[in-house]
């Protein structure tokens, strides 16, 4: 397959397949038609402009198709585009597949499936157990495909696994440091808080929000999915509503989408291991695309900063 697009530098000429994520029409100053297109392999995404396309073009180069692009890299304000010499739609005769283009977590599905059964395993409370076990079993096959989100974390085949057992890792080192912290709703909170987004987007490839997504959102989907677990499960009791508590809280606050603060101990900590992970992926895999000596891109979700690459880290 070649290097990914995101190691190419500005001036680079580009002669690669890449799949399109998202193909998004616009007019130009001059009135004609032009399309953004999100384009992407294993390395990252990277978007370009097709000038003066028609209704053609629209039908050939719409999401999940995948296409061989020949042109070069350019800064646009701050960021790299690929400018586009020709383009055309893969072939059969190409032997490129869509899981060449896919970035996928680093633990395969089978490690992350037997790390979230171990810690479920680990839990004392019958009622958490028993609600968080129903919930898993239920929407498995897409909680292990789906992407966390569709930008800025953890947006890659299993990311929403992936981000779930490394924030079990990291909760379960907390509570080892500090013993007062209750386990089984920690590992609930964890297991559960972005499961509804299985519900919220609409899959793995070329993600996008659902009709419930947009007027929904996970948390409150999650809310109702464990509301109705517990009545299958024939379980009243006040974990159902802690457990709710901590899927609602776990954005913090108001303005980034929670209708209640934390308002429990461990919904507080939830919280911030949360944030910490989706952090740490937005950092590692922004300095991964920069030498020792330059800046990232700006970062969005982290106040629109660029970061630094010391040149003692090799």
């Amino acid at each position: 397959m070649g290097k990914g697009i995101l190691y190419y530098n500005v001036g680079d000429q580009v002669e690669l397949f890449l799949l399109i994520k998202s193909a998004t029409k616009g007019t130009a100053s001059n009135g004609k038609p032009f399309l953004t297109l999100i384009l992407q392999d294993q390395s990252g995404e990277i978007e370009a402009k097709l000038w003066d396309a028609g209704e053609e073009d629209e039908k050939n180069y719409a999401p999940q198709n995948i296409v061989k692009i020949i042109g070069e890299l350019q800064n646009y304000r701050g960021k790299s585009q690929l400018k586009i010499r020709q383009i055309r739609k893969s072939g059969p005769n190409d032997r490129v597949k869509l899981d060449d283009f896919l970035e996928a977590a680093p633990l395969s599905q089978d490690e992350m499936s037997s790390k979230l059964t171990q810690y479920i395993f680990d839990m004392k409370n019958p009622n958490i157990q028993r609600i968080t076990r129903h919930l898993i079993k239920k929407h498995q096959e897409a909680f292990l495909v789906y992407p966390a989100a569709t930008k800025n974390h953890h947006e890659f085949v299993s990311g929403l696994a992936y981000h779930v057992v490394s924030m079990l890792d990291l909760a379960k080192a907390i509570s080892s440091l500090y013993p007062s912290l209750d386990r089984d709703l920690l590992y609930a909170g964890v297991i559960l808080h972005d499961m509804g987004k299985v519900l919220e987007l609409s899959g793995p490839i070329s993600t996008m929000y659902t009709i419930e997504g947009n007027l929904l959102g996970h948390i409150t989907i999650m809310v109702n999915e464990i509301g109705k677990a517990a009545e299958e499960l024939g379980i009243s009791g006040e974990e159902v509503l802690i457990l709710q508590h901590l899927v609602l809280s776990h954005h913090g606050k108001a303005e980034w989408g929670s209708p209640k603060p934390p308002l429990i101990k461990e919904a507080e900590i939830l919280h911030y291991i949360d944030n910490l992970d989706a952090k740490m992926n937005m950092l590692d895999r922004a300095l991964e695309r920069v030498k020792p000596g330059e800046f990232t891109e700006r970062i969005f979700a982290l106040d629109n900063r660029s970061f630094y690459k010391p040149v003692f880290h090799k």
